[in-house]
């Protein structure tokens, strides 16, 4: 069991960048941007022991990988010593590609994924229900620009594309 009081947020970090996204397995949870804040608890606010809380943001409401994603949070705790954890799943505000790490964008794009190539705008969103504007996505492995040949990928939160050079096709991990 471990001493709570002697807990840091860093400490709890080190152990959940342990913990690798099911669908884009050379991310971490804490790359992917994820683990939206960690609460220690002492035995007053948490009796008998304290614990921790672990407050987290899914890519997309529907997302399928939640269930994996909490029951590895809970065992790599549970693996060091914690034993009263809560993980509370945060919807407001709405994930975005803005909370990715620099260090887990160019993990994807050594691991062949291009990253998300823009940064969400700030404030309301005109939507339209015409064709996208084109997103300068470059290919992972020569560097030439891509053309999309599907909206979705291997996940939805992938779509497909084809290096307009050297023909290979790749992933680009869109930017929400």
């Amino acid at each position: 069991m471990v001493d709570i009081e002697n807990i840091t947020e860093e400490k709890v970090l080190s152990i959940l960048e342990t913990i690798m996204d099911p669908e884009v397995p050379v991310l971490s949870i804490v790359d992917l941007g994820i683990v939206r804040k960690i609460e220690i608890y002492d035995a007053v606010t948490k009796p008998p022991l304290g614990g921790l809380g672990v407050f987290i943001t899914p890519t997309y409401t529907g997302c399928p990988a939640m269930d994996v994603i909490n029951m590895n949070i809970r065992m790599a705790l549970l693996e060091n010593g914690f034993t009263n954890i809560e993980i509370k799943t945060v919807l407001s505000p709405a994930w975005t590609t803005d909370w990715m790490t620099d260090d887990g964008r160019s993990k994807l794009a050594d691991f062949g994924i291009a990253p998300p190539t823009h940064r969400a705008p700030t404030g309301p969103v005109a939507l339209t229900l015409g064709r996208r504007t084109a997103v300068d996505v470059r290919c992972p492995q020569c560097g030439a620009p891509g053309r999309e040949q599907n909206r979705f990928g291997s996940t939805s939160c992938k779509a497909l594309y084809i290096c307009t050079s050297c023909a290979e096709p790749f992933d680009h991990f869109k930017a929400i």
